[in-house]
């Protein structure tokens, strides 16, 4: 059954029992194959690439909480996503929001080239200039909203609206939002996916991809792919990921309280020029992200001001700790242009925003004040002395 409280559906949505012992959590079917009663007789399944059960609660869990078909999951956030790409042919153009994950615009540039695909890069937040870069070659359009790094915002129904009448499939990241935040496929999207790895697992332990899919046309292709090419997310890791969803509103309430909270403590530092966050009132996404989502999510960006070292602010960090990935328990901080986005040439860089100065900071869900102690005390190392 399905439920209509997301807090409810998080813990018992999709196949959360055990049929055959009644297990109140899915087993890991560690297994590899199948025992088949004769030829053509089987129990539901016949090899672990093609469904285990494991995963398929998992894969059923994730369709009823972004209210789709079907879902899929993958080895990695990017194993998902080049999945979904595959859904494309030869001689097809994709947009892409003019800031997205590094790897997404990776796989595109140096993967998707040799097979024929095109892309280009579109200011999303702007439907009217985002309609314009609709050609008729263009078949998709991927979206983050909230973008990677810059927090910038999408109206993804408008979006959705204006793809639609281009025949343009629209495809949105929601790594950064999560269905307890942000629910796409009900504002019109046609697939969402994520790095599961993030919020939805929540603990920094098992690296993962999920897909959601609209319509059985694209539950029947997609499924396909995913056999054919193999990228399946492992039984345990499945496990594991059930296990995550089941906290992420108790999580997501308090990481999005604590972002927040760090948010207007930078906005208002005298060592931080620049502050990214859709939580903020001023913030230019604010009101559209209201409309579509349930408050601004737990990533920030910020600059720091002249006359600040971004190499001491990193250095002196105690608590918060520099690393790659967000989403996890921790609050981690990162340098796009040099980790998540060093894959995206630098004049495009520069082009949308993502500067050398640019910090990306995951808030956690550590004692606010610890987190906030820990920032100032690092800002205020970091100032030049003259």
């Amino acid at each position: 059954m399905s439920y209509k409280n997301i807090n409810t559906a998080l813990i018992h949505g999709g196949i959360s029992i055990d049929e055959r012992t009644g297990a109140v959590n899915i087993p890991i079917y560690q297994t590899s194959t199948y025992k088949q009663d004769g030829l053509g007789k089987m129990r539901g399944y016949e090899y672990s690439r093609t469904g285990n059960p494991t995963r398929e609660a998992l894969e059923s869990l994730i369709a009823e909480l972004e209210g789709g078909y079907a879902g899929f999951a993958f080895a990695s956030g990017m194993a998902a996503t080049t999945a979904v790409l595959s859904l494309f042919h030869s001689g097809d153009r994709i947009l892409i929001s003019s800031n997205v994950y590094g790897g997404t615009f990776r796989v595109l540039d140096k993967v998707f080239d040799h097979f024929g695909f095109t892309y280009r890069i579109s200011d999303t937040s702007d439907s009217a200039a985002f309609e314009k870069d609709i050609t008729e070659d263009v078949k998709a359009v991927i979206i983050e909203s909230p973008a990677n790094p810059l927090m910038t915002v999408t109206d993804i129904r408008a979006i959705a609206d204006i793809s639609h009448r281009h025949g343009v499939t629209v495809i949105v990241d929601n790594t950064f939002m999560t269905p307890y935040l942000q629910q796409p496929l009900k504002l019109g999207a046609d697939i969402v996916v994520h790095s599961a790895t993030k919020y939805l697992g929540g603990h920094s332990d098992v690296v993962a991809g999920l897909a959601v899919v609209s319509t059985e046309e694209q539950a029947h292709q997609l499924a396909f792919i995913q056999n054919s090419t193999g990228g399946v997310l492992a039984p345990f890791d499945s496990f594991l990921l059930i296990r995550g969803i089941k906290t992420l509103s108790v999580r997501m309430d308090r990481h999005t309280d604590n972002a927040l909270k760090a948010a207007r403590f930078l906005k208002e530092h005298k060592g931080v020029s620049k502050v990214f966050y859709p939580g903020l009132e001023d913030d230019p996404g604010y009101e559209v992200n209201l409309r579509q989502a349930r408050n601004g999510g737990a990533m920030i960006s910020f600059e720091l001001a002249d006359g600040y070292d971004i190499n001491t602010f990193f250095e002196s960090l105690k608590l918060v700790t520099l690393a790659e990935s967000l989403g996890g328990v921790e609050s981690l901080v990162c340098h796009p242009s040099t980790m998540t986005h060093a894959s995206i040439p630098k004049d495009i860089r520069d082009r949308v925003g993502i500067t050398d100065g640019l910090i990306r900071l995951s808030v956690g869900i550590e004692d606010i004040d610890d987190i906030i102690s820990d920032l100032a005390q690092a800002i205020e190392r970091s100032e030049v002395q003259k």
